[in-house]
C-alpha cells in the first residue's frame, strides 16, 4: 500500500471499510484534486485539501460545500449517478463512512459505471462514430437550453471577468517553460489572448446580451461524458470555482471539440460542432471559439503540468504526464494561428445531394456546415424537428433567410472559417448577394444533380430530416430554377451525384 497516500484513503482501500459487499479490491483513481474509489457498485470521491488559486479545498468545510454542491449541480444532466454526500468520522485511529462523532471529511457517492464507457474509452477503442458526436450535440445543446441564466450569471460575462483565468493561467504555468512548454509558444499564447480580449470587447458584450453566459458543465470533456444504458451522461461539472461554470456555452463545446483535434479526429469534432450550431442557432458563437479552443487545450496541458509536482505520483505517470502536457501546449498555440476563410455556396434542387455533400465535406475540410432549413426554422421560431407551415416559406421569410446565410458566411469566412453554405441557390439574385460582397475572399459553388426520377426517390424515402421539400414541388423548382451566368460559371464545380463520390479527393480538388 502507498503509505505516501493520507491514513483516511488507506484505510478506504481496505474491503471492510463499508457497509455494502464489495466484491472485488477497491480501486483508487487520483486526480490533481481528487481521490476517488471504485468500491463495487458505488465510487466515493473525497476531496484533496489543495488550494490552486482557482480552487480552494483546504477546509473541511470547504470540503463539505463543494461536495454538495458537486451533488446538486451534476444531478442536472446526470441525476441517477449523483446519490448522496456522507460524512466521514474518526474514533482512535479508525475511520468510519457516515458512523458517529464530528466529521473529519467528506465523501461524495455516485454510482459506479463501467470505465469503459467513458467516451474517452471509446474514442482510444475507435467505438464512437459521428451519430455518437451529433447524438453528444443534442444532448448538450438541450443542456444549456436547461441551464440557469440571471444578472450575477451574466456579470461574469464582462472581459475583465474572463481573462481572470486566462491569466492565472499563464502566471501558474510559467515555471514550465524550458519543460513541457517553449518560451515561444508560452509568448506567443499570451499575446494572442492578450490581443483578442482587447480588440474583441464588444463580441464578449453581444454574448453577454444574447443570454450566452449561462450556468454550464465547465469540464466538458470526453472523461466527463458517459454512454451508459443507452444514455448520454454529462458528470462531474465544475463545482468549485463560479468563473469556471458561469461561462459562455462556447466555452463547454470547446473541450469535445479540442478533445478531438487532439486525437487527429477533427471530422468527430467537426460533426460535434456542425450539429450544436445547428441545434441552437449560435453560429456568431464560432468568433469567440478559438479563444476557449486555446483555454481549453492550455488548461489540459497545465493540469498535466502539475501531476510534475505531486510527490504521490509514481515517475512513469510523471513521465506521461509530460509527453501529454507537451501535446496541449502545441495544441493551445496552434489554436492562435490565422486562417485562410473560404466560402463554398452549395446549390441544386431539393433531393440533388446537397446536404449529404455538404455534411461529408465539411468532415473533409473542417468546415463550417450551415443549412438553410436550419436557418429558416430559427428564424421562425420553431423546431427543426417541426414541420413549417406556409408562413415559413413566404417570399419575405425566404429573403431572409438568404440574407442570413449571406450574413454568416461572410461573417465566418472573413475570420479564417471554411463555410458552406447548403440551400438551393437556384436564383441568380441570391448568389450574386453573396459574390458581390466576397472581396477577395475564395468561392466555390458546387452544384449538384441528378435525374429527376432519382429525385423523386430520394424525397420520397426521405426521413427524420429537418427538411421540409417533398417530391411534388420538384416540378415547381424546376420551373423557377435560373441558370448560371458566363460570369458565374468561374466559380461552378457540377457534382453528379448520382454515381459514388471520393470526398476525399474532391475536398482537395476545391
Amino acid at each position: 500500500m502507498n503509505q505516501a497516500l493520507p491514513p483516511l484513503i488507506r484505510q478506504m482501500l481496505a474491503t471492510g471499510f463499508y457497509d455494502h459487499e464489495v466484491t472485488e479490491p477497491v480501486e483508487l483513481i487520483q486526480t490533481h484534486i481528487s481521490y476517488i474509489l471504485l468500491v463495487g457498485p458505488y465510487a466515493y470521491k473525497v476531496k484533496k485539501p489543495m488550494n490552486f488559486g482557482f480552487l480552494d479545498f483546504t477546509t473541511l468545510e470547504q470540503r463539505r460545500h463543494f461536495c454538495e454542491e458537486e451533488l446538486r449541480l451534476n444531478r442536472r444532466a446526470a441525476p441517477n449517478l449523483y446519490l448522496k454526500v456522507l460524512p466521514l468520522t474518526q474514533t482512535g485511529e479508525q475511520f468510519h463512512l457516515d458512523g458517529p462523532g464530528q466529521p473529519v471529511e467528506y465523501a461524495l457517492k455516485m454510482r459506479r459505471f463501467p470505465q469503459e464507457s467513458l467516451l474517452s474509452h471509446l474514442f482510444e477503442r475507435g467505438e464512437l462514430t459521428e451519430q455518437h458526436f451529433m447524438n453528444l450535440a443534442e444532448v448538450v445543446a438541450k443542456f444549456h437550453a436547461q441551464t440557469q441564466t440571471n444578472d450575477y450569471i451574466r456579470s461574469f460575462g464582462k472581459v475583465e471577468q474572463i481573462r481572470k483565468a486566462f491569466d492565472e493561467n499563464y502566471q501558474q504555468s510559467e515555471k514550465y517553460i524550458g519543460g513541457p512548454q517553449t518560451q515561444d509558444q508560452f509568448d506567443q499564447t499570451k499575446a494572442y489572448t492578450d490581443r483578442f480580449f482587447a480588440e474583441q470587447q464588444d463580441l464578449f458584450v453581444q454574448r453577454v446580451q444574447n443570454d450566452r453566459l449561462r450556468e454550464c458543465h465547465g469540464d466538458l470533456h470526453l472523461r466527463n461524458i458517459c454512454l451508459w444504458q443507452d444514455e448520454i451522461l454529462l458528470f462531474d461539472c465544475i463545482e468549485f470555482n463560479e468563473d469556471f461554470r458561469f461561462v459562455d456555452v462556447m466555452f463547454d463545446l470547446a473541450y469535445a471539440v479540442m478533445d478531438c483535434d487532439a486525437r487527429q479526429r477533427l471530422d468527430l469534432g467537426n460533426a460535434y460542432l456542425n450539429t450544436y450550431l445547428e441545434q441552437t442557432g449560435d453560429w456568431e458563437g464560432l468568433q469567440v471559439l478559438p479563444i476557449y479552443l486555446n483555454r481549453q487545450a492550455y488548461v489540459r496541458a497545465k493540469v498535466a503540468s502539475f501531476l510534475l509536482d505531486d510527490p504521490a505520483i509514481p515517475a512513469t505517470v510523471k513521465a506521461e504526464a509530460e509527453q501529454t502536457a507537451t501535446a496541449y501546449y502545441r495544441l493551445a498555440w496552434q489554436y492562435t494561428q490565422a486562417k485562410q476563410g473560404r466560402l463554398i455556396l452549395m446549390s441544386g434542387l431539393s433531393g440533388s445531394g446537397k446536404s449529404t455533400t455538404a455534411r461529408q465535406l465539411a468532415r473533409q475540410l473542417g468546415a463550417i456546415h450551415i443549412r438553410s432549413d436550419a436557418v429558416r426554422k430559427h428564424l421562425g421560431g420553431i423546431a427543426l424537428t417541426q414541420r413549417g407551415g406556409p408562413e415559413l416559406y413566404t417570399p419575405e421569410m425566404t429573403q431572409k433567410t438568404y440574407e442570413r446565410l449571406r450574413d454568416l458566411g461572410l461573417l465566418l469566412a472573413n475570420q479564417g472559417y471554411t463555410v458552406i453554405l447548403d440551400a438551393k441557390y437556384d436564383r441568380q439574385a441570391l448568389r450574386q448577394a453573396v459574390l458581390d460582397k466576397v472581396g477577395s475572399l475564395p468561392v466555390t459553388i458546387l452544384h449538384c444533380t441528378a435525374s429527376r426520377p432519382e429525385l423523386e426517390r430520394r424525397l420520397h424515402q426521405r426521413q427524420g430530416d429537418i427538411a421540409d421539400a417533398t417530391a411534388d414541388l420538384l416540378g415547381q423548382q424546376q420551373a423557377a430554377a435560373e441558370p448560371f451566368t458566363a460570369a458565374e460559371r468561374v466559380w461552378v464545380r457540377s457534382l453528379n451525384t448520382e454515381v459514388p463520390i471520393d470526398y476525399e479527393t474532391l475536398a482537395h480538388s476545391l
